[in-house]
């Protein structure tokens, strides 16, 4: 009984995990889910609400690194509807433009990882990032 239930368990957990990976927008979804849990914690830093934390400013960064390169993979013409996307229409017409959009973000995110040692350059590094959310979101999101 124990068997089965376990076998029943682990094929549920594989079928979750290939249905999410043939989902982009479900992975997309995950993924903006992840940096908005990480942009959170990094602004509780950045406003005072929470300590400095070198560890947890670099784990914000590893977050956005990750999602800077794997989200712009998650828009095949298949995806342009369903799912309930706030994807704007603008991320086909303008492939090239939004690719470099997450491009100049993994940049930033990269020169803020090696920048941000104290609050002060934390501070500095998180605004500059997260200045490339807000310029994606007015172009390539449809606002609700």
């Amino acid at each position: 009984m124990i068997r089965t239930v376990l076998v029943a368990l682990g094929l549920a957990i594989g079928v979750s995990a290939v249905v999410a990976q043939s989902n982009p927008i479900a992975e997309r979804k995950e993924a903006m889910k992840g940096v908005g849990a990480a942009t959170r914690q990094a602004a509780a830093i950045a406003k005072g609400e929470a300590p400095f934390d070198a560890a947890k400013v670099q784990a914000v960064f590893k977050t956005y690194g990750e999602a800077a390169k794997k989200v712009p993979t998650l828009f095949p013409e298949s995806s342009r509807s369903g799912g309930e996307t706030t994807a704007a229409a603008k991320i086909w017409e303008d492939h090239a433009g939004f690719k470099a959009a997450f491009a100049k973000f993994d940049a930033d995110v990269t020169k803020a990882s090696a920048t941000a040692t104290d609050l002060a350059s934390f501070r500095t590094a998180f605004g500059d990032v997260t200045k490339n959310c807000g310029a994606c979101h007015e172009t390539y999101r449809i606002k609700k």
